[in-house]
């Protein structure tokens, strides 16, 4: 099961849930807030019909907004990351209802640089996704002929009216994807990048997300006060029949 949101990486991902699982053994929930981001409902919606997988559709907006009754803020981040956990607390509720597990949808480029909400949309079972760049989602997205309107609309979180995420970042997906490959996957230097003709500010705003975001890519860390520690020592798998 996965939240089916009506964007590119979702319904990528439950293209390949339906191929692999079967269409009747997938279940994408709609979690709008209110009224909002119709447009990405239609197409939610529209996926689902597409690939012939199960949907279920719950409002988030009276639960979000009792909230901040009791808590106000003028945040719009704030608000943005309630939301999106409040969108996996029932994704988990669900999870526990159906026996599913819960698929991921972030992205490699949205896990390098800590795009998202940590125990939000970051929080999954498994992510099928996470070692894809998203422009390999968008390829990915030609492939399995997702329907036009999802593969050509812009890339947004939907945490407010108008957001987009290449606004909010300052940099496109290409120019992030670009710069990626080659601090990441071809550990190049910024003297390297720089003789590639890529922009210093953007370098250094890419590798500034890397490194500011490296807690939502890892565990939270136990004191180690014994032999035998989750995290350090005790990092696998036992038989305890054996």
């Amino acid at each position: 099961m996965l939240g089916l949101s009506g964007g590119l990486d979702s319904s990528v991902c439950a293209a390949l849930a339906a191929r692999a699982l079967g269409p009747k053994n997938v279940l994408g929930l709609l979690l709008p807030y209110g009224e909002s981001f119709d447009a990405d409902r239609d197409d939610a919606g529209a996926v689902a019909a597409w690939l012939g997988i199960r949907i279920k559709t719950i409002d988030i907006a009276p639960m979000v907004d009792a909230y901040f009754e009791r808590c106000p803020t003028r945040s719009r981040v704030q608000r943005g990351n309630k939301m999106a956990r409040e969108r996996m607390s029932i994704l988990y509720d669900f999870s526990a209802r159906e026996h599913a597990l819960i698929l991921g949808t972030s992205n490699k480029t949205e896990l390098l640089i800590g795009y998202g909400t940590i125990h939000g949309d970051m929080a999954c079972a498994i992510n099928p996704m996470g070692d894809l760049y998203k422009t390999q989602v968008r390829q990915l997205a030609d492939y399995l002929k997702v329907p036009e309107g999802v593969r050509l609309k812009r890339p947004t979180a939907g945490l407010w009216a108008g957001q987009t995420d290449e606004d909010e970042l300052g940099l496109t997906y290409a120019e992030l994807d670009e710069i990626l490959l080659h601090l990441v996957d071809e550990r190049e230097s910024r003297e390297e990048l720089l003789a590639r003709g890529f922009e210093a500010k953007k370098i250094d705003r890419v590798a500034a997300l890397i490194r500011n975001s490296e807690f939502k890519r890892q565990l939270p860390p136990i004191a180690k006060l014994s032999s035998r520690t989750v995290g350090h020592d005790f990092l696998y798998p036992y038989d305890w029949d054996k």
